[in-house]
């Protein structure tokens, strides 16, 4: 066990607006990252991309103008800050906190981060979604266990 604790570890958190990623943040507060470690806790938010808007979904008198996108960008931003700002402050008592912000596909860039930032283990919530509702919207934890280069923990929120 000593073995353990002087060996920093690099664990990364995936984070994002629901409640799974906060309690598997608080989880992993409480069951991996210990006061006064040499851990490295990185919480990592992923922006979706912008959603595609065809000009067949929408009436031809109907145009998209920069203020919307603008908005659409403000309200993302709002988001990210949020998310950010409940994650930073459970992690007030960590010495070693970083904070990512990645863009994309978030079942992508959580598997390219947890290589580039050399992650020993990625944490993350289930939605809990079932088989109907994973096999049409897809499971990010599903991927991210299959694909990632690290370990990968799978934390389910109670009911």
């Amino acid at each position: 066990m000593s073995e353990v604790a002087e060996n920093e570890r690099r664990i990364l958190v995936a984070i994002d607006e629901g409640d799974e990623s906060i309690y598997a943040l608080s989880w992993c507060l409480k069951n991996l990252v210990f006061q006064n470690s040499k851990d490295t806790l990185i919480l990592l938010y992923v922006k979706p991309p912008r959603a595609v808007f065809s000009s067949f979904d929408y009436p031809a008198d109907f145009v998209i103008t920069a203020d919307v996108m603008a908005n659409m960008d403000k309200h993302s931003q709002q988001v990210a800050d949020r998310v950010i700002e409940t994650a930073t402050r459970l992690c007030n008592n960590i010495q070693n906190v970083e904070m990512k912000v990645g863009y994309g596909d978030p079942r992508d860039v959580i598997c390219e981060m947890t290589q580039k930032l050399g992650a020993d283990i990625l944490v993350m919530g289930s939605h809990g979604y079932g088989v109907i509702k994973r096999t049409f919207l897809g499971s990010v934890s599903n991927h991210c266990a299959q694909n990632a280069k690290c370990s990968v923990l799978i934390v389910k929120r109670p009911k």
